[in-house]
């Protein structure tokens, strides 16, 4: 056996089932044991980024490592907004990345990288596999760092002439991850806490996501009638029309919402690290002395406590915590808080539709898109403010799946549509991105129709990067540099792929263009051309710089 043919059984063994890759001359050997295996799906994509993204979406729509095959050097690099990404969103990713022959490994060849180096500061392992012999322990011990702890990206570099070598090593089974549960100690003082609270709030994050982290959160929220506020891209694990909603803590919501959930006198983050923007610029807890008592868990101890001073900290399952919370009713007396916040959290999932010159307020679509999308549709967004009315005005009713970059990077929005289309065909798939990103990784469009995707993209055109716009605005009004944006007719480009190509400039053929788009039977690419005054489902250029 090949080594390369080696690395596809231990992928399997691993319970890889699909591989993105962009092709290059330093891993052929892996191509070609790749050929003709029906275990493992191959998808060929267009650039690095975009198969990262795709991994990355895949990853985070399984809750199994994302896997991604790239060349040496510059293929890798490409590939290198992934792992960012991977790192900011907790989600475990595996990258193989083909390296110079051994004897060239330190000559400064061709394209050669030490990769240790490259990633270190940003992948959770970096390892060079010289001896073939050692690649079964490898490949076993990576997807097991990747999905341990706080799940990330890992890297494994494979010299090319190593791949061919000839070995006898056996496939190293999978090595379980450990699972814990939280401690009745700390349970009991948990309950304490929260009897003495006259004002909890739950921040729940990605760490929840999934069916059993779902159900478990929605257990809690009942049992206890606690308010729930959800971290950034992570709106769809619990119900919003819950009474226990108590709002979105994405960036740049509205700052009333902001200062009410911060009268909170316990808070209880419960599969979140805490990290900027869910805190809102580390201010909800207050960094690094809260305000309030904390209680924070999150399977990976090292993330506890080393921001904010933590009252409780709880390295555990967070569902297994929200059951264990959950078992210990009791009677709550927080009820009008947490129908307070509810109401003020619902108050911003209404919209009124505003009128502008310059363009559609892109909450006319959305809104029109919400009437007829399927209850299951999958969501990706990506990064931008158009996805405000999104987050906004989605039936987020704690069941749908949706993919989205927590970790701000542009360009998840159509790969991340593609890769939710190959994972679960059959359902609608909606793709929101700006004109920014869309020309970013869009490309990855021919990736889908080539695998027979049919995702839905709906292109927000204001022709600007907004929210670098909305940024400039609020601190150099009227000084706009480097944002304004020259823009191809998307809807002509969408059918140079093979989609169906539909042009939206205002709210009267706002209705037609959904049914058109929502009865195709394949790819659409919807350009909406949007107004620029509304930068944003929660302000308007001409209030920022008021």
């Amino acid at each position: 056996m090949r080594a390369a043919d080696l690395i596809v059984e231990c992928l399997v063994e691993q319970g890889a089932d699909r591989l993105f890759c962009v092709p290059g001359e330093s891993y052929l050997a892996l191509l070609d044991s790749l050929h003709s295996e029906e275990r493992i799906d191959t998808v060929v994509c267009r650039h690095e980024g975009g198969a990262g993204f795709m991994a990355v979406a895949d990853a985070k729509l399984t809750g199994k490592p994302g896997l991604l095959a790239v060349s040496r050097g510059p293929g890798a690099t490409n590939a290198a907004i992934a792992l960012h990404l991977a790192e900011q969103d907790a989600v475990p990713l595996v990258v193989l990345i083909g390296q110079v022959a051994r004897w060239e490994r330190g000559r400064g060849a061709f394209q050669e990288v030490d990769y240790t180096q490259v990633f270190g500061s940003i992948a959770k392992g970096v390892w060079e596999v010289a001896d073939a012999a050692y690649l079964p322990e490898t490949l076993a011990r990576a997807w097991h760092v990747a999905q341990s702890g706080t799940p990330g990206p890992v890297v494994i570099a494979l010299p090319e002439d190593m791949l061919l070598d000839g070995t006898e090593a056996a496939v190293v089974p999978a090595l379980p991850c450990p699972v814990t549960g939280p401690g009745d100690a700390e349970m009991q003082a948990v309950v304490a806490l929260l009897a003495q609270a006259e004002r909890p709030l739950v921040i729940a994050g990605g760490g929840l996501d999934g069916d059993t982290g779902r159900a478990a959160l929605a257990r809690l929220a009942g049992a206890h009638d606690l308010p729930v506020a959800l971290t950034f891209k992570h709106q769809e694990i619990f119900d919003n029309s819950s009474p226990c909603f108590a709002g979105y803590l994405g960036f740049k919501i509205p700052k009333p919402q902001v200062d009410a959930l911060k009268e909170a006198d316990l808070i209880l983050a419960i599969g979140t690290r805490l990290g900027d923007t869910p805190t809102q610029g580390y201010t909800l807890p207050n960094a690094p002395e809260p305000a309030q008592k904390l209680v924070h868990v999150w399977p990976d101890a090292g993330a506890i406590g080393r921001v904010f001073r933590t009252d409780i900290g709880m390295p555990c399952d967070p569902a297994r915590f929200c059951e264990a919370l959950a078992d210990r009713g009791g009677a709550p007396g927080w009820a009008a808080w947490t129908r307070r916040l509810n109401g003020i959290a619902r108050g911003y999932l209404t919209y009124e539709m505003r009128t502008f010159e310059d363009g559609l307020d892109f909450g006319v679509v959305v809104a029109e898109i919400v009437k007829h999308a399927p209850q299951d549709t999958i969501l990706s967004t990506d990064s931008g403010n158009f996805s405000s009315w999104v987050h906004r005005l989605w039936r987020w009713n704690g069941s749908q799946k949706a993919v989205g970059a927590a970790g701000g990077a542009m360009g998840m929005g159509v790969p991340g549509a593609v890769a939710a289309c190959l994972r679960h065909p059959g359902q609608c798939v909606m793709g929101f991105v700006g004109d920014g990103g869309v020309m970013m990784t869009g490309n990855e469009l021919a990736t889908g129709i080539a695998q027979d995707a049919k995702p839905k993209i709906v292109v927000s055109n204001n022709g600007s990067y907004g929210t670098i716009r909305l940024h400039q605005e609020r601190d150099y009004p009227r000084r706009t540099s480097g944002t304004d944006l020259a823009n191809p007719d998307f809807a002509a480009w969408g059918r140079a792929f093979g989609a169906l190509g539909l042009t939206v400039r205002t709210a009267a053929e706002v209705p037609e263009a959904v049914a058109a788009m929502m009865a195709h039977d394949g790819a659409v690419v919807m350009d909406v051309h949007t107004s620029l005054e509304a930068i944003s489902a929660y302000t308007s250029v001409t209030a920022l710089r008021g």
